[in-house]
């Protein structure tokens, strides 16, 4: 049974029509960056609720939720008019295995997400854990337009600040954008144009591959990997491609 903490709206970022950000004051709540959280309102006498990643650091002193508005959706389109001072419901306990703690020592990191799947990437990525531990991470972003982007000018940040170690690949799928890939992530994969690119070859010996975002991509990448001879990694049978999916 969840048992809710009561939040209250800092900040409604809206980054382009149906994505925002959400930063919440909550009382403290333990979890590993990668991991996701039941976030809720009361509406019409119900408590309306869904799962959200956790974008800011386990060491932060706010929360972050960003997310997609479902026209019709039940609470989404609820979560896009809030103001700073509303009360928001966070779940007193966080979920989710797409974290660092659940993967293996390998010397190559791929991330790949597409919209707000990017969620739980962020978190992890703005940790000092990653660069400690992988000689090289690379993170495959996939939007439909440049403004989905949301989060690009800090993938631009850590870019500049561990160039030899990080490798940043945002692709725009539904126009052409300057410093971006007018491609789909399974197609830059399939081509091998993605492993030319950053030059690492995607093997079982060298690479750990996390994934988040729609089921397609989820589905197709997982498929072109295990060509590759990598294969789902699981506590009980350990392997290189790990998934998160929740919407």
């Amino acid at each position: 049974m969840i048992t809710w903490l009561q939040g209250e709206i800092v900040k409604n970022k809206q980054w382009c029509p149906a994505l925002y950000s959400l930063t919440i004051k909550a009382p403290p709540l333990a979890f590993k960056a990668g991991q996701f959280v039941m976030v809720g309102l009361d509406i019409e006498g119900s408590t309306i609720a869904r799962p959200y990643s956790l974008i800011n650091t386990p060491d932060a002193p706010l929360l972050e939720v960003h997310f997609n508005t479902v026209k019709d959706g039940k609470l989404s389109p609820h979560l896009a008019r809030l103001t700073p001072g509303d009360k928001i419901q966070i779940a007193n306990r966080a979920s989710g295995l797409l974290t660092l703690d659940e993967t293996p020592d390998t010397p190559h990191l791929w991330l790949f997400a597409t919209g707000t799947g990017i969620g739980p990437f962020i978190a992890i990525l703005n940790t000092a854990k990653p660069w400690q531990r992988y000689e090289k991470i690379v993170l495959c972003y996939s939007v439909k337009t440049h403004e989905g982007l949301a989060y690009h000018a800090n993938f631009k940040a850590l870019q500049s600040r561990y160039n030899e170690q990080f490798y940043y690949l945002p692709f725009v799928t539904r126009e052409h954008a300057p410093d971006t890939i007018h491609d789909r992530i399974t197609t830059y994969l399939d081509n091998g144009k993605l492993e030319h690119h950053v030059g690492l070859k995607l093997s079982a010996e060298t690479s750990h591959v996390m994934l988040c975002g729609n089921s397609n991509m989820l589905t197709d990448v997982t498929t072109l990997l295990e060509d590759k001879g990598l294969r789902r990694h699981s506590r009980r049978e350990p392997g290189q491609i790990a998934t998160e999916k929740y919407y």
